[in-house]
């Protein structure tokens, strides 16, 4: 039997083995929102005006990422009848 879990409110990040440029993310990650919401998660390393580190957090619905990248990389799909005749 499996047990379920109450992830709202919670998040991880990893850090971003893939970043080719300084504006990318240091880590990436995912978090849920205490609605369900679930996002992904992006960190970056800065410095504060008093010399000390702090993460810098973004964060985007899944669904909109998956959206922008699908347009981008996918042609649109064609209508089809998927219809049975008898």
């Amino acid at each position: 039997m499996s047990k379920q879990y109450d992830n709202r409110g919670r998040g991880v990040l990893f850090k971003n083995d893939d970043k080719a440029e300084p504006k990318q993310p240091d880590y990436r990650g995912s978090i849920t929102l205490l609605d369900g919401t679930e996002c992904w998660l992006d960190a970056w390393i800065n410095e504060s005006k008093q010399g000390r580190k702090v993460l810098s957090l973004k964060y985007k619905p899944k669904m909109a990422r998956e959206h922008s990248a699908a347009a981008r990389n996918q042609a649109p799909r064609e209508e089809f009848d998927d219809s049975i005749p008898f």
